[in-house]
């Protein structure tokens, strides 16, 4: 599958004025976007997820069109088929750990039943081995717990794509490493393509297919993937 991107953002904060202008290809099933903070490097997901909209450019991804300003085509976020999974992975305070799974199921804003998990949402909980965690609430859960809950959240739905912005920065170095070979067997055995982004070069040693660096807004280089 191949990850066509090329948009260019203008920020004008007067504090901070920014300028993303990046362009690459992929059809590593890994790509890690490697760079230093303020890089550019959320900014590209959230394009990429339909979260922020670019000045210009286009998002394409396995040949569907995303975006696309000179064809008008803006594809809204919750139609993309694309997963994303936040630094801070934004799981809902008031649910549960099943609603949470369950709410990217469903259409809209109305809340997920608590009485009634959806079996899409019960096989990932099974899956992430969390189902004995289905009726707790976010603040009762370590951080490796939460984090597959927020993976589980963003799978549920079969996404084409996933996203994960930082998704070890909150955890100690020994889950890191634990949970880092959790998402490459993870990707290996779905067969979806991953992007994900960080400033940590075991990050980059234990995931990556492919990598980008980003600095100031822009590709510094593209090397081949392996």
């Amino acid at each position: 599958m191949r990850l066509d991107v090329a948009i260019r953002r203008r920020l004008d904060d007067p504090q901070r004025p920014f300028a993303l202008d990046v362009a690459f290809r992929s059809d590593a099933g890994r790509l890690v976007l490697f760079g230093p903070s303020g890089a550019g490097k959320s900014l590209t997901l959230r394009a990429i997820a339909g979260l922020l909209r670019p000045d210009a450019g286009h998002v394409t991804v396995a040949g569907r069109t995303l975006f696309d300003d000179v064809r008008g085509v803006d594809v809204p976020a919750r139609d993309r088929q694309v997963g994303f999974v936040f630094q801070d992975y934004a799981l809902f305070p008031h649910l549960t750990v099943a609603q949470n799974v369950a709410f990217g199921l469903k259409a809209g804003l109305r809340q997920p039943s608590r009485r009634r998990v959806p079996e899409a949402a019960r096989q990932w909980l099974d899956a992430f081995e969390i189902g004995h965690l289905a009726g707790r609430y976010p603040s009762q859960l370590s951080g490796g717990q939460r984090q597959r809950v927020a993976l589980a959240r963003a799978l549920a739905p079969e996404p084409r794509l996933l996203l994960l912005d930082e998704p070890f920065a909150a955890l100690d170095t020994a889950l890191r490493a634990r949970l880092r070979d959790s998402l490459v067997a993870l990707q290996e055995r779905l067969g979806l393509q991953m992007v994900v982004i960080t400033h940590d070069p075991a990050d980059v040693e234990a995931l990556a297919r492919q990598v980008l660096h980003l600095r100031d807004g822009r590709v510094q280089d593209e090397p081949g993937a392996r």
